[in-house]
């Protein structure tokens, strides 16, 4: 599972186009409700499904500047 977490750097503009372009089937739109959920919850789960997908999601936006929960270990 792929957590963003809510920050004091971080545009709803930049998160939503990070999302966009890192998460299968998240559009700029979809990444903006995102954000705002982020904003308001502190929290997002962006993505979930087999761990070594979730690794390559999480380091993508990680380098994009987004504050990412660790990932759990199973």
């Amino acid at each position: 599972m792929v957590i963003v977490l809510n920050d004091d750097h971080n545009t709803f503009e930049h998160v939503a186009r990070s999302l966009a372009r890192t998460i299968p089937g998240v559009s700029l739109e979809g990444g903006m409700r995102i954000a705002d959920q982020v904003h308001t919850s502190g929290q997002a789960i962006v993505w979930t499904g087999p761990r070594e997908v979730a690794e390559l999601y999480w380091e993508q936006l990680k380098s994009a500047g987004l504050t990412m929960a660790a990932l759990e270990r199973h």
